[in-house]
């Protein structure tokens, strides 16, 4: 009985440790993984954190903005930063595309300077670019200019002129055909990249303009209409050019005739550069003696958008000889009395008002006419001699 009695204390006493033992990992245990866990738990939610930052930055705080500069030239500084450069890559669909979208907000209006775009259309060098020197003097920031040249066409100008860099990615031109279009869409697609243009006029290498340089961007800028020559003629040379193949998109009473020496407020340059489906039946249907220059623009103009066109061009030139072209002027033309008639001797309308100002540039100058141009400059165009 002895025996069994100490057996048993000694049994009772290993179980008693044992479960001791028990509790104590079971203790140490719990510890171990709640460290665990909340190492774990933190490591999840800093990696989390991390991976959602990662995708998911949150915003950042913009700058305050800067308070609209009083000065002039400032203001011109911020709108210049918009131009484009002018040589890219991109062909003439990805630029018609791309100038289609460049819409002017208001904000924008608000911060740039309106400009005019004096685009060259020529096969090769400006011989009267000296008188446009001269004429644009002193006006930095209120105009812009863009050459189209034949591309093989190589000109090495000062870095102080006003047309150096200028010129656009081209192709080759010839007189008569769509090309002549293309260009003029080039262009003006080229010109609309940058939102401080509102006004285009296509120029010739023997354009002049006709008054001083304030004159004409206060006559543009301030107009309410384009001014591009849009009229039914029906002779040959006008319905007579017309082919029913363009019909039923195109009637014969929608047909009309101008000179391709336009000038167009923004919003009608872009619909210009937008259109593809009257461009696309012209360039099929207007072949020679059909000159799509002559018709395409008047023709879709007055079909979509004749409240925003004034019906006649501020470029003059002397058809009075007849013919296929105008009269050429030269060295012994260049007189006071002559350009005082082209500056004052027509009548039109200018936003519902009658005027005699009508004409703000003149062309077919040979490069013979420079010298005297120069000469009667300060007086009739307002630049230093």
């Amino acid at each position: 009985m002895g025996n069994e009695s100490h057996l048993f204390h000694s049994v009772s006493k290993f179980l008693n440790k044992h479960v001791q033992l028990n509790h104590v990992y079971r203790i140490l245990f719990f510890v171990i993984g709640l460290s665990l866990g909340i190492i774990i738990s933190l490591y999840l939610k800093n990696f989390s954190l991390t991976i959602q930052a990662s995708l998911f930055p949150l915003p950042t705080t913009p700058p305050p903005p800067q308070p609209a500069s009083k000065d002039m030239k400032d203001v011109v500084m911020v709108h210049n930063m918009s131009d484009v450069v002018m040589m890219h890559n991109m062909s003439d669909g990805e630029l018609l595309l791309r100038a289609s979208t460049m819409v002017s907000r208001n904000y924008h209006k608000q911060l740039l300077v309106p400009k005019v775009a004096l685009m060259f259309l020529t096969k090769g060098p400006l011989p009267l670019a000296p008188l446009w020197e001269k004429f644009l003097e002193g006006h930095e920031g209120l105009y812009s200019i863009y050459v189209h040249s034949h591309p093989d066409f190589v000109e090495t100008l000062p870095p102080t002129s006003v047309f150096f860099d200028r010129r656009i990615p081209s192709q080759p031109v010839f007189w008569g055909t769509g090309t002549m279009i293309d260009a003029e869409r080039r262009l003006l697609a080229n010109a609309l990249l940058d939102l401080s243009n509102q006004r285009f006029v296509l120029l010739s290498e023997s354009c002049i303009p006709l008054f001083d340089f304030k004159t004409i961007y206060d006559y543009l800028i301030n107009s309410n209409s384009s001014f591009l020559g849009s009229f039914d003629d029906p002779r040959r040379p006008g319905r007579g050019r017309y082919s029913p193949r363009m019909w039923p998109v195109i009637n014969i009473t929608d047909w009309r005739k101008g000179s391709q020496w336009f000038e167009l407020h923004r919003d009608l340059a872009v619909h210009v550069i937008s259109d593809t489906k009257y461009y696309a039946i012209f360039n099929v249907h207007c072949r020679r003696p059909c000159y799509m220059d002559e018709h395409y623009i008047p023709t879709l103009v007055n079909m979509l958008y004749p409240e925003l066109n004034s019906n006649r061009t501020t470029t003059w030139v002397d058809w009075s000889r007849g013919g296929a072209h105008p009269r050429k002027f030269e060295w012994n033309d260049i007189t006071d009395e002559f350009l005082n008639q082209i500056r004052y001797g027509s009548e039109c309308m200018y936003n519902g008002n009658v005027t005699s100002l009508c004409f703000l540039f003149a062309r077919k100058f040979l490069p013979s006419t420079l010298e005297p141009l120069l000469r009667v400059g300060p007086l009739l165009l307002g630049f230093d001699p």
